[in-house]
């Protein structure tokens, strides 16, 4: 029999970190697992609302324009409350963050189940939205802080399959719910998911970060408010009939804008001071500047993408809503499959082996569907689709990883608000060019006395040849993405 005390007294080193490297390991990876199912629901539900408008304007017996109310407000709060993460990752703890998170999204998930009227609706969206806003930044801080470097393509792939798997099986779930069910359980049915994401996390997740003290500067939360809150709602409100009373849309983006100057110049006078709201030192590095700008015009073809593939199946091809839903799934499917192998390649190889393929299919199909028409074959805007999500797959998973990758440690949580904020205004600006351009040219072409289905289809194509045209800059900038040879210097 091995005598005890023998062992104890030839106790090595190597046996002692062993294990609690391993036990280091496995906390990062329950708490990234945690964070991935969490991020998962939030984002899941933001999709939601999409196919649903028609019925909530029969149920609540409102108009379009107050119904929309229900998506702007969404975005409007996520692209105000994510600048805000950058100080608030630096502040708090990973626990309490996740729990506010996930608290917040719960409670806004809850009052939606039991609104009345639209109001309280709206209400319930706007507190899902501001854990929204909190779960991204905090899922992408936390995985650069916790993975390797070597290690780190992988899993960003993970992030990648969230980001998008999320989004593409949101309008299909919420169509079959609402095929069957009242739109309340669009939500009902999320309740119980989040609330048991919020229980495992407040019980498991510990924290992994160390806060610091960091003043909140109330001017560059209002300013940010004014800038991103007013850009997003004038380039979401494009080609969206004015309502009685309300500034015109130009009106909105020229404040917003305005605003985005002030709030930049603040931003650099108090980086001089160490506080700043959201920390612009993460532009001093090229590669992150060159892979937010390429990740901007991706988002706004993807996203300009989304909204006008429906419209062209719904109103050209005539399919129903659950048909549209369930023809998108296998690309949004496969492009969130592909995430973690095209991470793992990533982590071999580098990302322009994959990068310049992945832009080259993107564009390629962007313009193709510039010919689609009222004859085009069903089939073919699958494997269009199909294969402009590979191309998405190989693009926005070296894109994460490039891009906070190439700014040092301290900058993670301000690097992962800027992203967060990018995607929201290049979502609402590639969606508001492209519906803006196709409602123009469905307009001029409606009173040249085409038909409606054509007048409509020749706008949709306009609306695809300014995606194209857009992605041709994309296959100028990706030529310049380059893998980080090592971590940044912390000391810099």
């Amino acid at each position: 029999m091995t005598n005890p005390s023998a062992d104890a007294g030839n106790v090595s080193p190597d046996n002692v970190v062993a294990p609690l490297a391993a036990d280091t390991v496995g906390r990062n990876r329950l708490v990234i697992k945690l964070l991935l199912v969490a991020t998962f629901v939030v984002i899941l539900n933001e999709t939601f609302m999409a196919v649903a408008i028609p019925r909530l304007m029969r149920d609540l017996n409102v108009t379009a324009g107050a119904v929309q109310w229900l998506t702007t407000a969404f975005l409007l709060t996520v692209s105000v409350v994510i600048p805000v993460t950058g100080f608030l990752l630096q502040r708090m703890n990973t626990r309490p963050i996740f729990v506010l998170a996930m608290s917040l999204f719960t409670l806004g998930t809850l009052i939606a189940t039991l609104a009345s009227n639209l109001e309280v609706l709206i209400l319930a969206r706007i507190i899902q939205a501001s854990g929204t806003a909190i779960m991204m930044p905090l899922l992408m801080t936390t995985v650069m802080t916790l993975a390797p470097p070597e290690t780190r393509g992988k899993t960003m792939g993970f992030i990648s399959t969230v980001i998008s798997v999320a989004p593409a099986i949101g309008p299909t779930i919420s169509g079959i719910i609402l095929n069957y069910l009242s739109w309340r359980w669009m939500f009902l049915l999320v309740l119980p998911i989040s609330l048991g994401a919020l229980a495992l996390g407040a019980r498991r997740i510990q924290n992994v970060t160390t806060p610091h003290r960091a003043p909140l500067d109330g001017v560059s939360v209002i300013l940010s408010g004014f800038a991103f809150g007013g850009l997003v709602y004038g380039l979401s409100h494009i080609g969206v009939p004015a309502t009685p009373g309300m500034l015109p849309t130009g009106v909105w983006i020229a404040v917003g804008a305005v605003f985005l100057v002030v709030f930049i110049m603040r931003q650099i006078s108090l980086q001089a001071k160490g506080y700043p709201l959201l920390d612009l030192r993460t532009f001093d590095s090229r590669n992150f500047t060159v892979s937010v700008l390429l990740m901007a015009i991706m988002m706004m073809a993807l996203f300009g993408t989304i909204i006008l593939l429906p419209i062209y199946l719904q109103n050209v091809l005539a399919l129903s809503t659950l048909q549209t839903g369930l023809l998108l799934l296998p690309g949004g499917l496969l492009m969130g499959l592909l995430g973690p192998h095209v991470g793992r390649i990533y982590d071999k190889v580098g990302p322009i082996r994959l990068m310049v393929p992945g832009v080259i299919v993107v564009s390629s199909v962007l313009w193709a569907m510039t010919l689609l028409s009222p004859t085009t074959r069903v089939g073919y805007i699958l494997a269009g689709h199909v294969v402009m999500s590979v191309g998405f797959a190989c693009l926005f998973t070296p894109l994460f990883t490039v891009s906070l990758s190439s700014v040092k440690p301290s900058l993670y949580s301000h690097g992962s608000a800027v992203i967060g904020t990018i995607q929201q205004v290049a979502g609402a600006a590639g969606v508001a060019l492209f519906v803006a351009l196709m409602s123009a040219r469905t307009t001029t072409l409606a009173s040249q006395g085409l038909a409606p289905i054509d007048a409509l289809s020749g706008g949709i194509r306009v609306g695809f040849l300014c995606g194209a045209i857009i992605s041709l800059f994309a296959v100028a900038c990706v030529f310049f993405v380059q893998k980080p040879a090592r971590p940044p210097d912390v000391s810099r």
